[in-house]
């Protein structure tokens, strides 16, 4: 069906719509372009989803039957607000429409045809914890050794490895070396588990996740029908937050679109995931893929203000010419002050600068708590700020997971570190031995029972008969292996905590038994190793060991007493990366230092560009005020720090675009 502009008649049943009244030029020209390959390039805070839904009904204006229109996106809550906006203004209902997640339609597309490749219609999906159990119990009937050894990953972290080849179509190799290099040793093990586990999986007539755009982009690969049946049926194709697309999902839309009738919407510059599979070449190379393509740009930004937006396009114009689209925000908004640039002695003094700034907002300039926040790269750059909020009384919200001290690992660590100064804390020794294999909390209890008997009796440290047969006789026989590297790493901490600085007992703590455990329990493991590293800069400001367990204890119960209901007026503390898609009044863009911001890995890597991009979405955040800091000493780095420079991406920017703003004790404004 070919439409034409002239068409000014909706079908019966759709009420007039004044598209022209409801969309600015640029959205106006991109829901009314012809059909063919369109890329329409939506720079941060324009109006994307607007723009989307609207095409959606102008389709349906023009005589397009909702049966012919597949609408891609990447959160079901992303499909049914479109299709709902849709509903309200042309009254045609979300059911009679394709629209909805890749997964989710994958599977739909399988329940009709999987058959063609091999899948009987009544399959089953496993969910997470299924695959990750399936998974081990083929690991297990390959090599039941494997497992075994602690610094080799559990099911999780295996599965993830295994998770992400597969979305990216890289070869395991590579996607360990990119992704995973704890593992860069045993990967050649990887190609044999992951063929085992898909052989299961068949046997078992059962799909994980992945196999939903798995077998949906070989089902259209090796049935020609089905992908002709599918490219005559949805004669138009929409696909929301293209530039997030992985291989697998660039691939199914391409396969679909062989008409050429698609609509990507997106944002090159806000690309940020290639950590979660993401494949930034997809839009860049979207029309080499789709000939004819027109780009539509849509600039105007109706969040921030002019200054904000100066600096954003700032951040754009530093990057490599040729590598990205050309574009430039363009304010809707009066003009305000500049972005402000804060360079502080260390953390702590960046987040006392926060709470000031924070008090004087709300309590002179009558702003909401819950429309300030601070924004970071990575969860350890924000320990400092918690404990500042934290003392100060403001409540805040954690948006991208829990508390730093309330971090699974830095329990870990903390539990270990409280039983060797305390053999007799039964909880802290619980905590620490359930992570050796095979020992729940009764075997712990059993454990722990027989070396304090056996250390009464023969008048010796607790922790000195742990290693004995009498102890080692009770622990379970698939942890006796590593038992005694476990009793070793104890000792050598009990032995710099009585000779040593706190901070030296932390990385000693790191390195021995539990940094082992650290690497093969969890996919992320040089993240977590990050942030134990910010536990040793904050144990450096101590100089008794039982100085730091204490104040750590009265900080986790200061904040855990005080449960912030997500939806309270509190103060906003995630990552860049979650924040992406929300907005503020106020925004704190903090550790803007090179190798915290962008990390260290990527500028070892020698590529930074999706960490310039990070930034270019946290910039896009804030609303009406942007404070960029940076610390010129890391304290993590212990006694004395580490020396600091302002990040690159702040370097690269034309001075004029922002203020620097120089902070005295006393912080007058």
């Amino acid at each position: 069906m070919e439409l034409s502009l002239d068409s000014t008649r909706p079908p019966d049943g759709i009420p007039p719509i004044d598209f022209r009244a409801q969309l600015n030029d640029e959205q106006f020209a991109a829901v009314t372009a012809e059909p063919g390959p369109l890329l329409v390039l939506a720079g941060a805070g324009s109006g994307k989803t607007r723009t989307l839904t609207y095409r959606v009904a102008y389709l349906l204006a023009q005589g397009v039957k909702p049966g012919e229109i597949l609408l891609l996106t990447f959160t079901n809550k992303a499909a049914k607000e479109m299709l709902h906006r849709v509903q309200d203004l042309t009254g045609i209902e979300p059911s009679r429409f394709w629209g909805g997640t890749f997964h989710s339609l994958g599977h739909r597309a399988l329940r009709l045809y999987g058959e063609a490749v091999g899948l009987p219609r009544n399959f089953t999906i496993l969910d997470a914890e299924e695959s990750e159990s399936l998974l081990k119990q083929v690991v297990d009937h390959e090599d039941k050794t494997f497992f075994k050894d602690k610094t080799n990953p559990r099911p999780g972290p295996l599965f993830s490895v295994l998770s992400l080849a597969r979305n990216t179509q890289l070869p395991l190799a590579d996607t360990v070396a990119q992704n995973f290099p704890q593992y860069t040793e045993i990967s050649h093990r990887f190609p044999g588990f992951a063929a085992a586990y898909e052989k299961r999986k068949r046997t078992q007539n059962v799909v994980d996740y992945d196999d939903l755009l798995e077998l949906w982009l070989e089902l259209l690969r090796k049935t020609p029908d089905v992908a002709a049946y599918f490219a005559h049926r949805f004669r138009h194709v929409l696909v929301d937050e293209y530039q997030d697309t992985n291989t697998l999902q660039a691939q199914i839309v391409d396969r679909i679109a062989t008409h050429h009738r698609v609509m990507a919407v997106g944002d090159d510059a806000q690309c940020i995931y290639s950590w979660r599979g993401a494949d930034f070449e997809n839009i860049m190379t979207f029309p080499n893929r789709h000939p004819g393509t027109v780009i539509h740009r849509i600039e105007t930004n109706y969040r921030s203000t002019p200054e904000i937006l100066n600096l954003a396009n700032g951040v754009l114009l530093a990057q490599p010419k040729g590598r990205h689209f050309d574009k430039e925000l363009r304010a809707a908004r009066a003009h305000s002050q500049k972005p402000y640039l804060v360079a502080t002695m260390d953390d702590r003094e960046q987040a006392e600068f926060i709470v000031k700034r924070i008090r004087a907002l709300v309590e002179d300039e009558g702003a909401s708590l819950s429309e300030i926040a601070v924004l970071y790269r990575s969860h350890f750059l924000a320990l400092e700020v918690q404990l500042a909020l934290s003392r100060a009384g403001l409540p805040y919200h954690i948006t991208s997971g829990v508390k730093f001290f309330e971090r699974q690992h830095i329990r870990d660590a903390v539990a270990l570190l409280r039983f060797v100064y305390n053999p007799s804390d039964a909880l802290a020794w619980g905590r620490i031995a359930v992570l050796l294999p095979k020992v729940g909390e009764k075997g712990a209890q059993k454990i722990y029972a027989a070396a304090h008997d056996h250390a009464r009796l023969l008048q010796k440290n607790f922790l000195d008969v742990l290693a004995t047969d009498d102890v080692r006789s009770k622990v379970a026989k698939d942890a006796r292996d590593e038992w005694q590297g476990f009793c070793e790493s104890l000792q050598q901490v009990a032995a710099v905590m009585h000779g040593g600085r706190p901070s030296e007992a932390v990385e000693t703590a790191i390195d021995g038994w539990y940094g082992d455990y650290l690497k093969g329990a969890f996919a992320d493991y040089v993240d977590r190793l990050e942030e134990l590293k910010a536990l040793v800069g904050f144990a450096a400001r101590f100089e008794e060991m039982q100085d730091f367990l204490a104040q750590i204890m009265l900080l986790n119960s200061e904040t855990s007493d005080r449960q912030v209901d997500p939806d309270a007026d509190a103060i906003k503390l995630t990552t860049v990366h979650q924040a992406k898609g929300l907005e503020y009044d106020v925004v704190f863009l903090i550790g803007l230092a090179d190798g915290q911001f962008p990390g260290r890995r990527s500028i070892e890597a020698g590529d930074v560009e999706e960490e310039r991009r990070l930034f270019y979405v946290g910039v896009t955040r804030a609303r009406n005020e942007l404070y960029l800091s940076y610390p010129k000493i890391a304290s993590r780095a212990g006694p004395g720090g580490m020396m600091l420079t302002p990040s690159r991406f702040i370097q690269e920017l034309p001075p004029e675009l922002y203020e620097p703003l120089k902070i005295k004790r006393s912080y007058s404004w």
